[in-house]
């Protein structure tokens, strides 16, 4: 049995939540999964670009959760390799920048929280808490494997 951990969202946090961040964007280099850091813009241009999905991580600095998905989950090298190779990677702080407006727009009320969209930003899937590699594995593959069968759902209407 999996038990997931996650933080939610209180409305003091939805709050602080709201003051903006003019923080600058950044690609940052590690172990596993390459992330864009909170340049949504450029996370769905990329994606449109490769023709691949968008790997989102809403987190909060303050959460345990988060903080361990990133040391153990994040860094994991089967992990990383699937990732960097069937998705463009964005990890965005959800209390700033576009945080707030991207926790609004996916009705997301737990941290960390953990979406998959096509590259318009349609969501395809997504989870929330700590989730382990092998379960994060599991949920990429269901993403990509849902995702193939879009087109041909919306060719049949």
């Amino acid at each position: 049995m999996l038990t997931v951990f996650g933080c939610k969202v209180s409305s003091k946090t939805a709050e602080t939540a709201s003051s903006k961040s003019a923080e600058a964007a950044k690609t940052v280099a590690q172990p596993g999964i390459q992330f864009i850091e909170d340049d949504w813009d450029l996370a769905l241009k990329t994606a449109q670009s490769q023709h691949k999905l968008v790997f989102i991580d809403i987190y909060a600095t303050w959460c345990g959760p988060c903080k361990m998905i990133k040391q153990y989950t994040f860094t994991d090298s089967a992990v990383g390799e699937f990732f960097n190779k069937n998705f463009v990677n964005i990890s965005i702080d959800g209390e700033k920048g576009v945080g707030p407006q991207l926790m609004q727009q996916f009705a997301v009320n737990a941290y960390p929280t953990l979406i998959v969209t096509d590259g318009t930003g349609k969501p395809v899937l997504a989870t929330e808490g700590f989730l382990p590699a092998d379960y994060l594995l599991q949920f990429a593959n269901e993403a990509v494997k849902r995702n193939q069968q879009q087109p041909s759902l919306q060719s049949q209407n």
